[in-house]
């Protein structure tokens, strides 16, 4: 069953796109300020002033108050959850929930790369204010969270807004592990790299994606001339100055071809890097459109994926495989396959019912449900 995380209302009153923390039940005036109050239907509707605005099931006429209405079900929601709701049109997102593992800061829409299996294209939007959005996202959180996350976009075009990101994350969750999804085009400007390495987070950690080993492969996939040496270099920058890093290869027809020779460049080039993900293919974005030019099934390239797994497994370097159901590897690597496809965006599919192995699969992305290797089945 999909996780809901937006919906849309009918707004009254508000001030701009705004930022909150839910709350089912009254709480005192003074507490109020950073406060979506939630009021299912049939509850009373007195005493609902002070808050940033209350959200209703039912669709309310009431202008002296900031409001939005009409939800149908506030289920998508729970106490404590941080949400954005958009001023004009009521699009109400849950930007952080406590009972899940899989939160991030979605940083920006911009890239400097437009991949070919990019699941969230670039945009370009209005986005000023967004780092103030971001700083207040992570004061609105009051638990501690077990892991978190930063993605776009790319997260580094905000510069020294990034930064201030890090430095506030570092603050309030020292101890949580703090995953960065970047390009890692911008790491080959050291200057950047020394600001980013000046946080001293040790619980931060680049995952950087490598396409090819060489230029020409890398800058086709990407979709950027000269991508593949600026990250070269800037691995290299974050290595030099005691950055984590991580490797992350999407796995599809443009890179199968020359995964043997990119795992030994790895291996060779980049000993440093603390981990290497071997990822199944999302159909979102871009993949849609590229479907003909990216789709090769997971069951023709087991052989490869095994190679590659154990290639690096022997000379000790850390490696796991991501979104790929356990039925469409090979066996002898099941233990390196990981459940890392996000809740909200996770599926089984109804012949995954019976299968053993389940509960240690990763299932498919639920975008996979009418697109799919033929070797799903269950495993008896």
């Amino acid at each position: 069953m999909a996780i809901q995380l937006r919906a849309k209302g009918l707004p009254s009153n508000l001030l701009g796109r705004t930022l909150g923390r839910v709350s089912f039940t009254s709480i005192p005036l003074i507490e109020r300020n950073n406060i979506f109050r939630a009021v299912r239907r049939g509850e009373s509707h007195e005493h609902l002033g002070g808050y940033l605005a209350t959200l209703f099931e039912d669709e309310v006429k009431d202008d002296s108050y900031p409001n939005v209405s009409g939800y149908g079900s506030l289920d998508f929601l729970k106490d404590g959850y941080v949400v954005s709701i958009e001023q004009d049109t009521g699009f109400t997102r849950v930007l952080y929930r406590h009972d899940s593992r899989f939160n991030i800061i979605f940083a920006t829409d911009d890239c400097n790369s437009n991949c070919l299996m990019c699941s969230q294209p670039p945009k370009q939007v209005d986005e000023s204010g967004i780092v103030d959005d971001h700083l207040k996202h992570i004061e609105l959180i009051q638990d501690i969270p077990e892991y978190f996350g930063i993605s776009g976009g790319e997260p580094t075009l905000l510069g020294d807004g990034l930064i201030k990101i890090l430095e506030r994350l570092k603050t309030r969750f020292p101890d949580t592990p703090l995953l960065m999804l970047s390009n890692g085009r911008m790491y080959s400007y050291e200057d950047f790299v020394i600001k980013v390495a000046a946080v001293n987070n040790p619980k931060f950690i680049t995952a950087v994606p490598l396409y090819a080993s060489t230029a020409i492969e890398h800058d086709y996939v990407v979709q950027a001339k000269g991508a593949f040496d600026q990250t070269i270099q800037g691995l290299y920058n974050a290595a030099l100055h005691g950055l984590r890093i991580e490797i992350r290869v999407v796995l599809h027809k443009q890179t199968i071809h020359g995964l043997m020779d990119l795992m030994d460049y790895i291996y060779r080039n980049l000993p440093f890097v603390e981990h290497v993900a071997l990822m199944g293919l999302e159909n979102m974005g871009y993949v849609k459109k590229n479907w003909e030019l990216l789709w090769i099934d997971p069951i023709e390239y087991a052989d490869t994926l095994e190679k590659a797994v154990k290639f690096l497994w022997y000379r000790k370097m850390n490696v796991s495989i991501y979104n790929l159901p356990l039925c469409v590897v090979p066996q002898s690597i099941w233990s390196f396959a990981r459940q890392s496809i996000s809740d909200y965006k996770n599926l089984y599919l109804p012949e995954c019912e019976y299968c053993k192995v389940k509960e240690h699969c990763s299932g498919l992305f639920q975008s996979g449900e009418h697109k799919h290797s033929v070797g799903i089945k269950p495993v008896k």
